[in-house]
């Protein structure tokens, strides 16, 4: 049998389901994981180790007892750490919110244990998933497993690196502008942003109102549609989430994309930001790799990227501000340099220049919707390049991206793994869908995934081994 902790969570769910896999076996052999390769990679705020073998007992009786609940059910998880949790530390990798106890848990959290999934600990985050990598917080920055002298993205850091180290099967994180897609672009797994409204963001800390997603992070395509099975679904007491019907997520994996019509968005990295050359080159490897499957290639055009990123870009800083004036006038020194120059960035925009972008970014939205009546997707890169070396004296940055236009229009973005640089780092595919049409996004990863073996690769800093050596 493969290793547990490399288990997917499709993989271990079948052994679960006929007894061959118990959970608290699969619970037990993460918690030695994180115990031998969390103290270099950072990627636990917090582990929570008696409950989740608690958790794991108790899936255990039910499954043995004929009560199966679904693919998740004794499957350890991840949770970035601004989703609350009743009775355990939210802190959003800040000082401010060290004792910050929530009462009850965010919503996607009670659909996760509904569903029998393991709560296995909080996972480390850019500070309110804004604050840059930095080394001036109460935890240090989550490393990245493919060269721990390099950053594994933000803001969902250790959801991340977590997941492509196999501390834990699946994770949930959150996207404001490529939170989500980016660490799972330099981290090498799958990440879905879905739809605007899709997923409820109840008690998940926020950031940006109109641009914040909540959504899965995991080793496949197949993993994060199990896991939208669970989390999707309308969330009255959301005001951004809505009530449309739920697709069949898992009946769309294995189901090829013959036929899909593919629109390459060729101009955002062949003249707005350009990317590495191995970037480039992996893009154009996946759509061979689509039109050998049946797909059929289109281009597509939109408007500049520099549009979108600054409609985001002017609405997500306005809108954080809002929620974090109050204490950063009060307590500037219990944030970092970097999420603190952020945050405060947003006390300069006019309300004449938010109103604008609102109106800029219907805009925006209405043309993608009309571009994609041509096509069923859209592909592009994740990001600009292979992930780069923390500089603790440099600037803080993000690195450059191609998520933000779809936080702006709310459209379902869905990162893979599309092969590895030279060097032997993770490259990064990303495909865009319909408004609530996340599973046909999911079903094009998942072929992608399928026709070629880059989910037979894991990091050298996934073994044991490596670490004592």
């Amino acid at each position: 049998m493969t290793d547990l902790h490399f288990l997917t969570i499709a993989e271990a769910a079948r052994l679960i389901r006929v007894r061959k896999l118990s959970p608290v076996e699969l619970t037990k052999a993460y918690l030695a994981r994180i115990e031998a390769l969390d103290p270099k990679l950072n990627a636990f705020i917090l582990v929570l180790a008696e409950s989740a073998l608690a958790e794991a007992k108790k899936a255990e009786a039910e499954i043995a007892a004929g009560g199966w609940k679904g693919p998740l059910h004794g499957i350890p998880i991840g949770l970035k750490d601004i989703y609350n949790t009743a009775g355990i530390a939210t802190t959003g990798h800040s000082a401010l919110y060290r004792d910050h106890v929530p009462a009850e848990d965010a919503r996607t959290v009670q659909l996760l244990k509904a569903a029998g999934a393991i709560m296995i600990g909080k996972l480390s985050t850019m500070e309110f998933a804004i604050g840059g990598p930095s080394f001036d917080l109460p935890w240090p920055p989550a490393r990245n497993p493919w060269d721990l002298e390099r950053q594994p993205g933000g803001s969902s850091s250790g959801s991340g690196a977590a997941v492509a180290t196999g501390l834990c099967t699946g994770a949930m994180g959150t996207d404001t502008g490529g939170s989500i897609r980016n660490p799972a672009a330099w981290c090498g797994i799958a990440g879905l942003k879905p739809t605007y409204g899709r997923v409820s963001r109840r008690g998940i800390l926020p950031l940006s109102f109109t641009m914040d997603h909540g959504g899965p992070m995991a080793w496949t395509s197949e993993d994060c549609a199990l896991m939208m099975e669970v989390l999707a679904g309308y969330d009255p007491l959301d005001p951004g989430s809505a009530d449309v019907p739920v697709p069949d997520f898992a009946g769309a994996i294995g189901t090829g994309v013959k036929g899909l019509r593919i629109g390459v968005i060729r101009h955002f990295f062949e003249k707005d930001v350009l990317p590495s050359a191995e970037t480039g080159a992996a893009v154009e490897a996946a759509i061979a790799v689509f039109q050998s499957l049946g797909a059929v290639m289109s281009d597509v055009t939109l408007s500049p990227m520099e549009h979108y990123n600054a409609a985001g870009s002017l609405i997500s800083r306005a809108e954080a501000f809002a929620f974090h004036a109050k204490t950063l006038k009060a307590t500037p020194e219990l944030y970092g340099a970097s999420g603190r120059g952020r945050l405060m960035a947003g006390a300069f925009v006019k309300a004449s220049d938010h109103v604008s972008a609102l109106r800029h970014r219907t805009r925006l939205v209405a043309e993608m919707s009309a571009a994609m009546r041509e096509v069923d997707v859209m592909i592009l890169p994740t990001v600009v390049d292979v992930a780069p070396k923390f500089d603790p004296d440099g600037p803080l940055s993000f690195g450059a991206s191609y998520t933000r236009p779809f936080n702006v229009t709310g459209f379902p973005a869905h990162s893979i793994c599309s092969g590895y640089s030279a060097a032997g780092l993770p490259l990064s595919l990303q495909i865009v869908a319909r408004p609530f049409e996340d599973h046909v996004a999911l079903k094009a990863g998942d072929a992608f995934e399928t026709a070629t073996q880059y989910r037979a690769v894991r990091p050298a800093f996934a073994t044991i081994e490596a670490l004592a050596a």
